[in-house]
């Protein structure tokens, strides 16, 4: 929301610092909105207010020294020039405070204005008045707020003023957001106040979880009874680990607390503050010398590396379910035999799946949906049982608008196509926020947590997931001679034993469709489907009695916009083809036909049932109508095709609202196809079906009747074309 302050600010930096590309500083877009762009301007001319000739966006050592040297203590009567008290005034607008009209005045608005905002970092007891100390400065120029913003908690913030007042005058504390939110800052100021009262001198302490501090904490055990700061950092800890604890005093209450929080971590319960569970609440691997009864690896476990880790205590071994590179670690893969070898030892796998899955555009709907199938095609392979949770990795640091935006997304379909083309149930590998948010969405049972990266920020101020199966802590080695072997080991909670026997492997059956290869064939293929088209009157655009004008106009679909539909959704046609066991051209020809002869009316006929005119209406790429859908997927269910609950009557526009979804849609029509075959009481389509079964199935899609036989012979003069690209991709 714009406010009129904050675009007078800006106005005030536009006008006074002018020649900014000179100066260094960025005109700014006169909007009346707080961001970083008008606070880094600000920064900038605080800094050549100051004579520094190196103008930075960073509030860094230099300006910090600058300021604390030139201008330890700003008031009306030290502020050292006009413009340098409107850039004041124009960060306490920026930050929600009345800056007093930006007239270049420490006045009395000013003076209001900043004893609130240093009561709202917690550092009125510590700098009282209204002056402006440099590292309250420092704070007002970020984007940090000092008031309980929404979704905060207020005893989060509770804890973020204490530390400020307790801990600013440290060389390397700085004011932290007051917020009511855990973060990678609040975080670090937890570790660099153990630091300082564990009695590490400036430049020392560092806010980093390493020996030094580990050593301190051994000996600072807080039990009942004790009062003070260690027992206030403590429950700070606590309270930042979202459990519901006093803020002070090591209360019974606060025992409670502690004893839940360790049962939850698997930690011993001792109902005391001792180093284990310090650990557990500062970094997200805790303490990493801890036991763990699981492990992930890379490596295959033969019967001396069984045996070694079953000597070291492990009972739990994740392995991945296919190695999508043919180079890099030639074992990652579970290896011929190696499943036998780990049930001959009396062990357990949990199977993990991963490609690539380390940035953000990796992950969409499509593209769960296609890892989910491919995980189904290995998972049977290796002869998982049902039941078995597959671990879809999440492996890089995603920030939180990726989870919403890219990650939820994907295991949504990861979510769809095990539930609906499977036996087995998801989990999620991934940091801490990821885990847990993936979870809430339902699309994920159990989560494998990867907290050895303690410097994500997925993982640095969240808790641990209410669903975790398996907590990754520490790279260690097991084992000696054939023995060795490099492990992740994991801490497991209970919540997935992983499986301890397993079914003879499916081997892959010959024939089955594979991908499209498009670099080779998508111009020639694009050709000959046009030709066949063209000879049985389907021209490139237009058709069926409407002029190229209104066919335009009204949304008509040409051939090649029709062609690169399909081949956009080529991994769904190949997993559903390849789940059914049937020729992938049977599911293609339809829909490409039915998206190139969108009828200028279909979109009146949407209109009508989305208004409630009509009830039904056939819809989506590949023009079904509910009820058809409905039939369909409810035959398939009967047959144990598919999963999910039999559909009725009641269904009939929910089923017609998901089929806008091209999945759903392209589903449907793999399921219809299967359906048909029983109404037409001919075998169901395979591999080998022959070509008058085929055409019949095809004409069965359009109805009965001559309209529908006719729907049949157009059909299989374009099935045959794409079939015949299909065969080339899946024989070279």
């Amino acid at each position: 929301m714009a406010d009129e302050m904050v675009r007078l600010a800006q106005k005030f930096i536009n006008t006074t610092y002018g020649n900014g590309a000179t100066l260094g500083i960025s005109r700014l877009e006169e909007d009346g909105r707080t961001g970083w762009p008008t606070m880094y301007a600000l920064t900038r001319a605080l800094q050549y207010e100051m004579g520094i000739t190196a103008l930075s966006n960073s509030f860094g050592p230099t300006t910090l020294s600058t300021l604390q040297a030139k201008h330890p203590k700003i008031d009306d009567s030290t502020v050292p020039s006009a413009n340098f008290c409107r850039i004041i005034q124009s960060a306490l607008y920026c930050k929600g405070y009345d800056g007093g009209e930006i007239d270049g005045q420490y006045n009395a608005r000013v003076k209001a204005a900043v004893t609130r905002l240093k009561s709202h970092m917690g550092l009125d007891s510590v700098f009282p008045g209204s002056s402006l100390e440099p590292k309250v400065v420092k704070g007002l120029l970020t984007m940090d707020a000092y008031v309980t913003v929404s979704g905060g908690a207020d005893g989060i913030r509770a804890i973020q003023r204490w530390l400020n007042g307790r801990y600013v005058n440290r060389r390397d504390f700085f004011v932290i957001p007051c917020d009511g939110y855990h973060s990678r800052d609040v975080a670090k100021s937890m570790l660099l106040a153990i630091q300082y009262e564990l009695g590490m001198a400036d430049g020392t302490a560092n806010g980093a979880f390493g020996p030094g501090t580990q050593a301190g904490l051994r000996t600072h055990t807080v039990s009942p009874g004790a009062t003070g700061t260690w027992p206030t950092l403590f429950t700070a800890a606590m309270i930042l680990n979202r459990r519901d604890v006093p803020l002070g005093d090591f209360t019974a209450t606060v025992k409670s607390g502690v004893e839940a929080f360790q049962s939850f971590m698997k930690l011993p319960v001792t109902g005391a503050g001792d180093f284990q569970t310090w650990a557990s609440l500062l970094v997200s691997y805790g303490d990493q010398t801890r036991r763990g009864t699981a492990c992930d690896g890379v490596t295959k476990i033969t019967p001396a590396r069984a045996q070694a880790l079953k000597d070291a205590g492990y009972q739990y071994i994740g392995r991945y379910l296919s190695n999508p590179s043919t180079t890099s670690l030639p074992e990652k893969q579970i290896q011929p035999g190696e499943l036998a070898t780990i049930k001959q030892y009396g062990l357990r796998c949990f199977p993990i799946f991963q490609t690539w899955s380390r940035s953000a555009d990796y992950f969409s709907y499509p593209q769960g949906n296609n890892d989910a199938f491919r995980a189904i095609e290995w998972a049977r392979f290796h002869g998982f049982k049902p039941g078995t949770t597959i671990y879809f990795a999440v492996d890089y640091d995603a920030m939180d608008g990726e989870v919403t935006g890219f990650v939820i997304p994907h295991f949504r379909g990861i979510h769809h196509t095990i539930s609906e083309n499977s036996p087995y149930r998801v989990g999620i590998y991934g940091p801490r926020n990821v885990c847990q948010r993936v979870a809430d969405a339902g699309f994920a049972e159990t989560s494998f947590v990867s907290d050895m990266s303690s410097g994500f920020s997925g993982n640095l101020g969240y808790p641990m997931p209410s669903n975790w199966a398996f907590d990754q802590i520490a790279t260690l080695t097991v084992g000696s001679g054939a023995g060795a072997i490099e492990i992740d080991t994991n801490i497991a909670s209970g919540r997935d034993t992983g499986q301890g026997d397993f079914d003879p492997g499916v081997g892959t059956v010959a024939g089955l469709d594979v991908d499209l290869d498009k670099t080779a064939y998508r111009d020639s293929m694009l050709r000959d489907v046009q030709g066949h088209l063209t000879s049985i009157g389907v021209p490139e655009t237009g058709g069926d009695g409407w002029t190229d004008k209104d066919w335009a106009t009204l949304g008509g679909v040409s051939t090649t916009k029709a062609f690169d539909l399909v081949l956009g959704a080529d991994w769904l046609f190949t997993a559903l083809a390849r789940e059914l066991k049937l020729r992938k051209a049977l599911i293609q020809a339809p829909v490409l036909w039915e998206l190139r002869k969108l009828n200028p009316l279909d979109p009146l006929a949407d209109a009508a049932v989305r208004n409630g005119v009509m009830e039904d209406c056939s819809t989506g790429w590949g023009q079904i109508f509910a009820r058809v859908a409905i039939a369909a997927r409810n035959h398939c269910v009967k047959e144990g095709l598919i999963n999910g609950s039999l559909l009725a009557e009641p269904n009939l526009r929910e089923v017609w609202d998901k089929l806008q979804d091209p999945a759903y849609n392209i589903r449907s029509v793999a399921y219809l196809t299967v359906y048909n075959s029983h109404q037409l009481k001919i075998a169901r389509p395979n591999l080998t079906t022959g070509q008058a079964d085929t055409q019949a199935l095809l004409a069965r899609y359009n109805g009965l009747g001559e309209d529908a036989q006719q729907y049949g012979r157009e059909l299989i003069g374009l099935y045959n074309v794409l079939e015949s690209y299909n065969l080339l991709s899946r024989t070279k």
